[in-house]
């Protein structure tokens, strides 16, 4: 009984150490800043998707351009492109998220963007009555 009980303990360690390894996070330090990005033509999106602009990948020893592209739209949530970001010891790269659109962002947003609409006033329409 304390053999098993023992293996399990060692077993379920194992796991949770294992599974802990999946969310590690790989940084490096690339002390050449990207290109300016390229230009690409937004194509006409099909109604649930949005576009995710292209961007700048290190590969390797180099940049390379990794080309835009529709991604399915989250509700409730706005697309923020790759951002490749200066500090001290050199360039990196954070990629693009979904960002609820309510909260703060690193920038422009792709997708449901609510500062685009504009509510009318109240004021307004009982204007139009009194004036008609």
């Amino acid at each position: 009984m304390k053999i098993r009980r023992t293996l399990r303990t060692i077993l379920l360690s194992a796991l949770l150490a294992a599974g802990n390894s999946a969310f590690a996070q790989i940084n490096f330090n690339i002390q050449i800043g990207p290109p300016a990005p390229l230009y690409e033509a937004v194509p006409a999106m099909t109604p649930g998707y949005v576009w995710a602009p292209g961007y700048w990948a290190w590969h390797g020893d180099r940049h390379v351009w990794v080309r835009g592209r529709s991604i399915y739209q989250r509700v409730g949530y706005r697309w923020e492109p790759d951002v490749w970001e200066q500090r001290s010891t050199g360039y990196y790269r954070n990629p693009g998220r979904w960002a609820r659109e309510d909260g703060p962002g690193r920038g422009q947003g792709y997708g449901n963007d609510k500062s685009a609409k504009v509510k009318k006033d109240k004021k307004d329409k009982k204007d139009k009555k009194n004036d008609g």
